[in-house]
């Protein structure tokens, strides 16, 4: 059974309005207070480089660098360098977005990035704040300027435990997935959280570059949800985060669950291009990698479990992060 959509009311849309210009604000309060706190400790390295400057240059200077590692790494060549923030998609085991934008595409990226991380904790952490600002004057000190800044996230907002809340129990006269619940967390938490995140972000780079840093956002991909987990998903492995909550509420059409992920995954990059596309986040870059992979009868060539892409679909995703860099 489906049912129609209900259309966001007037009220609907004035209380989303108020509640994105607050996440904008407190992103940029977030960001104000880190930067403080990163202005206290630049004032202390700055008094610690003076004690250093009367200290000897020990090993690791560029010219002690032995001959046989110089011919072994080569000369410094790179397209430009990007600061990542998010989750698994950027931080995976052996094969991830990063790690091939390194590899095949010679950027050099410094990330905060961290498997399991949600939006929420992104966003409403000061340490992911603190933490990117750190890398940020990192690179700056060696007078590199990010290109972009990479963001991920979403997929552990909805996934895995959290993911059972938004379905309807499969005996009920109700859709699978609970509208009301759905709009709850997508158009409005992970809303929220976008805002404010992308709010703290473009606080700190106009603070120390004076002017943002591109941003490029990407949504996911349809994901099939047969049960698969990190390496098989047994005993203490990581996942399946999908089908558990699908057989807890009674769905168990593998072709119906999958129409329902694409739904939901539909709802999540809208959510994602609006907040892209507010006037405030111009330098935003929303990707929709929707079409990338194989959402077919031969899905595992390019998918490794239910929320992973394997290292071909990896590589087709990069691609995609690659060509958006390029045009920047």
């Amino acid at each position: 059974m489906t049912t129609k959509k209900k259309n966001p009311s007037k009220r609907d849309m004035a209380r989303t309005e108020v509640n994105l210009r607050a996440a904008m604000a407190s992103g940029r309060s977030a960001a104000e207070e880190v930067l403080d706190f990163r202005a206290k400790q630049r004032r202390k390295r700055a008094v610690i480089e003076k004690k250093l400057a009367a200290r000897p240059r020990g090993l690791g200077a560029p010219e002690q660098l032995p001959e046989k590692a110089q011919a072994l790494f080569g000369t410094k060549k790179t397209v430009g360098v990007l600061i990542a923030e998010g989750d698994s998609w950027f931080d995976y085991p052996m094969q991830d977005v990063l790690r091939l934008l390194e590899d095949d595409h010679l950027y050099d990226v410094e990330s905060v990035a961290h498997k399991g991380d949600n939006v929420e904790d992104m966003a409403h952490s000061k340490g992911q704040f603190e933490e990117f600002a750190r890398r940020l004057e990192k690179l700056l000190r060696d007078a590199k300027v990010p290109r972009a800044i990479l963001l991920s996230g979403g997929g552990n907002d909805i996934a895995g435990d959290e993911f059972v809340i938004l379905l309807n129990h499969a005996t009920s006269t109700l859709p699978p997935l609970n509208e009301d619940i759905v709009r709850g967390v997508i158009d409005v938490r992970l809303k929220e959280a976008y805002a404010r995140i992308l709010s703290g972000l473009t606080a700190i780079t106009k603070s120390y570059l004076g002017r943002p840093i591109p941003i490029v956002a990407h949504g996911y991909d349809y994901p099939i949800p047969d049960g698969r987990g990190f390496m098989g998903g047994w005993w203490k492995l990581p996942g399946p985060w999908l089908k558990p909550a699908f057989q807890r509420k009674g769905h168990g059409d593998l072709a119906k669950n999958t129409l329902v992920i694409v739904q939901l995954i539909d709802r999540f990059n809208t959510m994602l291009a609006a907040v892209s596309a507010l006037p405030e986040f111009a330098h935003v870059h929303y990707l929709d990698l929707r079409g990338t992979l194989k959402h077919d009868a031969t899905y595992k060539k390019h998918w490794a479990n239910e929320m992973h892409p394997n290292a071909t679909g990896f590589d087709l995703v990069t691609k995609k992060f690659a060509s958006v860099l390029d045009k920047l």
